[in-house]
């Protein structure tokens, strides 16, 4: 647990009015009897997790195929549609920050930056 986990963690047990012993034995007492429900939760962020790290790589692959690109245009190759490519890339780039924004902010308690 990091600095401001652990914070939350107290913040959340003082407004509750219970000791940190307390709260986590009602949270962890909470959780267990709907495993169903916690697990969704935890599946459903590692699933994100793993899209967002996928979507990564993609635009890793991408950033080669524009190395591609700027290899041919110094080769004097016609590339009719690059402006919209290029842009359609940014976009998603875009909503991919976005996306790990928003689950950042998530897991942190807060709006997204």
């Amino acid at each position: 647990m990091n600095d401001a986990e652990y914070k939350r963690f107290t913040d959340a047990a003082a407004q509750c009015q219970m000791t940190n012993a307390a709260f986590l034995a009602y949270a962890v007492d909470k959780a267990a009897r709907d495993l169903t429900r916690t697990a969704a939760e935890i599946a459903t962020e590692r699933e994100v997790i793993g899209q967002l790290f996928a979507a990564r790589r993609h635009l890793g692959r991408i950033h080669g195929l524009f190395n591609q690109v700027a290899k041919a245009l110094n080769s004097g190759a016609d590339t009719p549609h690059l402006d919209a490519t290029a842009q359609a890339v940014l976009r998603a780039a875009r909503r991919m920050e976005n996306a790990a924004d928003t689950l950042l902010a998530h897991r942190d308690g807060g709006a997204p930056a």
